[in-house]
C-alpha cells in the first residue's frame, strides 16, 4: 500500500515519501506548514487514493484527549433513572448504554483499516498530546466504567496537523514521522492551479501569479496570502470576468489588485500594501 498522489492534490515527491514512510513505520504522520497549504486536504486525498474510510477529529481549545476515546454520559443515566417505566430501568442497569464512542474508539474497532485525521492538535491544551501517547503507541485503551480493554483490530493511518501555535512535547514527537509542507514555488503553484482551473487562460494565470507573489513577497505582512487564498482569488477573477489590465499597472509596477480582500485579511496588511503602491507611484 503506497501513496502515489491523486488527480485532485498536487503532492511533491518529498510529501509522497513522507506519507509512505509513515505507512512503513506504522507511525502517525505529523504535518506542519502555513495555514492554507493543504495539510487537512492531504489526509482526505490519501484516504481516497488508498481506498480507506476517513475519520476526522477537529481539535479545539476546549478539546480533551478523553473525548477521542469515549465519554460517559452520566447526566443521561441519572435522568433515565428517574423515569418510572421498565424500559428505562433496564437501560440504566447497563452502563454501556451511556458510553459514547470517540473517533479513536471507532478507528480501533473498524472492520477495515481506516485513516484518522487529528486536525490542528496545537489548538488544545499542552497536555493533550501527552494524554494520547499510550493510545497512539500501543493502539489500545482501557474503559474503566465497563472494565474492558479496547484494542485496535487494524492500525489506522494517523495524520496529525499543526499550525505551530504551540510546541509539541518531545515524547510525542518521538512517536511521529514529521513532515513540513513548504510553501509551493511558482512551478508547483501553477500545477496546483491547473488542477483547480484547468481551462484558465495562460496570460491571466501569469499575471495573477505575478501579482500574488508580489503581494506575498511584501516585507512586514502580518499574514501572507496562502495557496487556498490564491485559489479563492482566481475563482473570483473568473466569476467577475476581471480584465487583464486590472491585474498589473502599465509600467509593470505593483498595483492594488481587484478583489484584494481575498488575499489580504487585515487592515494593517492592506494599509502597508497601499503605502507601497503610493510610494512607487510618486517615485516614477
Amino acid at each position: 500500500m503506497r501513496f502515489q498522489g491523486s488527480e485532485r492534490y498536487v503532492a511533491t515527491p518529498d510529501l509522497m515519501l513522507a506519507v509512505n514512510a509513515a505507512l512503513t513505520l506504522k507511525r502517525p504522520l505529523l504535518v506542519k506548514g502555513e495555514p492554507g497549504t493543504g495539510k487537512t486536504m492531504l489526509a482526505e486525498e490519501v484516504a481516497q487514493a488508498l481506498g480507506m474510510p476517513l475519520l476526522q477529529w477537529h481539535v479545539k481549545s476546549t478539546t480533551k484527549a478523553q473525548q477521542g476515546l469515549y465519554e460517559y454520559d452520566a447526566v443521561s443515566r441519572l435522568r433515565d433513572s428517574q423515569l418510572p417505566d421498565a424500559d428505562s430501568a433496564a437501560k440504566v442497569r447497563d452502563i454501556r448504554n451511556y458510553i459514547v464512542q470517540g473517533v479513536l474508539w471507532q478507528a480501533f474497532t473498524a472492520d477495515q483499516p481506516v485513516a484518522l485525521l487529528i486536525d490542528e492538535i496545537d489548538k488544545a491544551d499542552i497536555e493533550f498530546p501527552n494524554d494520547l501517547l499510550r493510545e497512539l503507541d500501543r493502539m489500545e485503551f482501557y474503559v474503566y466504567e465497563t472494565r474492558e480493554l479496547v484494542r485496535a483490530k487494524h492500525r489506522p493511518l494517523v495524520f496529525i496537523t499543526s499550525n505551530n501555535e504551540k510546541e509539541l512535547p518531545d515524547a510525542f514527537l518521538r512517536r511521529c514521522f514529521f513532515h513540513y509542507i513548504k510553501f509551493p514555488d511558482a512551478e508547483t503553484m501553477q500545477a496546483i492551479v491547473d488542477v483547480h482551473f484547468p481551462g484558465l487562460k495562460r496570460e491571466l494565470l501569469a499575471r495573477a501569479m505575478k501579482t500574488f507573489f508580489d503581494v506575498r513577497g511584501l516585507p512586514g505582512l502580518k499574514k501572507k496570502p496562502s495557496t487556498s487564498e490564491l485559489l479563492d482569488w482566481l475563482k473570483l477573477l473568473v466569476a467577475e470576468d476581471i480584465p487583464l489590465e486590472a491585474l498589473q499597472s502599465s509600467d509593470d509596477k505593483v498595483a492594488i489588485p481587484p478583489l484584494v480582500g481575498a488575499l489580504l485579511k487585515n487592515e494593517q496588511d492592506l494599509t502597508l500594501f497601499e503605502k507601497l503602491v503610493f510610494m512607487q507611484k510618486h517615485n516614477r
